[in-house]
């Protein structure tokens, strides 16, 4: 395999994690009596650009389909998160009536929202239709396809080159980077700003969060190699910030090389010091992570025959993609943990891809009352336990699997 951004060859290995169905293409009771499509989960590390990607198997509207059950409405802190984003971003940067806001994997609308309130002209891209329906129902415009060159410059054509575009945790997900990044640059206006949001290569290395790896994640992404793909397609950063989201993320502001007024914050070489250090550009900084991804599985693989042992049962919260890698990883099937709750109603009455584990409404915790609860989406800890605390009338307890086995 050749690198997506340099076209080097690969040879350098992060982790490799079996093989997983793709981890958002849930079941249904018809497509339980079928075979499901399983894809090697291997990451890969090129020794040019230091991007780290998983190997080439599935295509992208093979994983973001029609019926693609991610929202990020549903979450109070992200949406929390998006409010103090648009709050941020017009403080610093002034946007208002005559701005034009544009988001790129716009969701169900949860960032939008924001804008749109505050009266700021705005667009979403979004593939999805369930999510581009979702948008399209609190009033904000989108446009349903994927981002890159070719959609740019009909954008641009149409007037709607961009003060500000946002693009939260999707640079992960997009085969073509080069051409995603590219976009931006037909798209932006001369002193227009571009953020982008993901999760952080060194704290995913550092704090053992393998369960972020999965098929919809073609790249894994430290400053180191996101700026080098930004300036090989026309864009310069300026600024980075440190986020807790997702487990740890940066915030990357970018301009156009040819025409960015914004000047070059102190941050962006103190994130990229620290990377170096970190060895991020060096071979050992990727070494030993295989064995740490498999202490996590042994140690929640072995809770779990523990507690069926013990005739404890064990239900897991949070139908979310990062627990479906550890399920798979771990091979976990419902006789070790019997159910999912969700309250999204589109992972509702489905099963989880690969374990097929029954997904349901948080009412049958209740129901049924656990003696443990799996929080899958351990990057919402906090949220989550407080919003089932209930649990622990009962004396149920809760269990998080990485960094490490935790039961509290």
């Amino acid at each position: 395999m050749k690198c997506r951004h340099c076209a080097s060859e690969l040879h350098l290995s992060l982790v490799d994690l079996g093989s997983a169905p793709p981890s958002n293409a849930y079941l249904t009771a018809t497509t339980l009596h079928a075979p499901e499509k399983w894809f090697p989960l291997r990451v890969l590390v090129c020794q040019q650009c230091w991007l780290a990607q998983t190997e080439d198997f599935s295509q992208a509207n093979e994983l973001f389909d029609a019926n693609y059950a991610y929202f990020s409405g549903f979450s109070r802190t992200w949406l929390t998160h998006s409010e103090r984003y648009v709050a941020a971003m017009v403080e610093r940067f002034g946007f208002d009536a005559s701005s034009h806001v544009l988001e790129v994997a716009a969701n169900d609308g949860y960032l939008l929202q924001y804008v749109q309130a505050r009266g700021i002209p705005c667009t979403g891209v979004e593939p999805t239709a369930s999510t581009a329906a979702a948008a399209r129902a609190k009033g904000i415009r989108i446009v349903q396809d994927f981002f890159g060159v070719t959609l740019a410059r009909d954008l641009a054509a149409h007037g709607k080159q961009a003060d500000l575009i946002a693009a939260n945790n999707v640079l992960a997900h997009v085969p073509d980077i080069n051409d995603f990044v590219a976009g931006f640059t037909v798209l932006l206006k001369p002193a227009g700003v571009a953020t982008f949001e993901f999760p952080h290569l060194l704290r995913l290395i550092v704090e053992n969060q393998f369960d972020t790896i999965y098929h919809e994640h073609y790249s894994y992404l430290s400053l180191t190699a996101v700026a080098r793909i930004f300036a090989a397609n026309g864009l310069k950063l300026f600024d980075v910030e440190e986020l807790p989201t997702h487990g740890g993320s940066l915030r990357v502001y970018a301009q156009r090389s040819d025409s960015g007024t914004q000047p070059i914050g102190g941050q962006v070489v103190a994130v990229l010091e620290r990377e170096a250090a970190a060895g991020m550009a060096q071979d050992d900084g990727y070494c030993g992570f295989q064995e740490k991804a498999d202490r996590v599985k042994d140690d929640f693989l072995g809770f779990l025959l523990d507690a069926k042992r013990q005739g404890k049962r064990v239900a897991a919260y949070g139908a979310a993609a990062k627990g479906n890698t550890l399920m798979n990883y771990a091979g976990v099937r419902p006789d070790l943990i019997s159910f999912v709750a969700d309250r999204n109603p589109a992972k509702q009455d489905k099963f989880m891809p690969g374990s097929r584990i029954p997904i349901v409404a948080e009412a049958q915790l209740q129901a049924e009352k656990p003696d443990y609860v799996a929080i899958l989406p351990w990057n919402l800890k906090a949220e989550v336990m407080e919003q089932l605390a209930y649990i622990r009338k009962w004396g149920g307890r809760f269990v998080t699997a990485v960094p490490h086995l935790e039961v509290s």
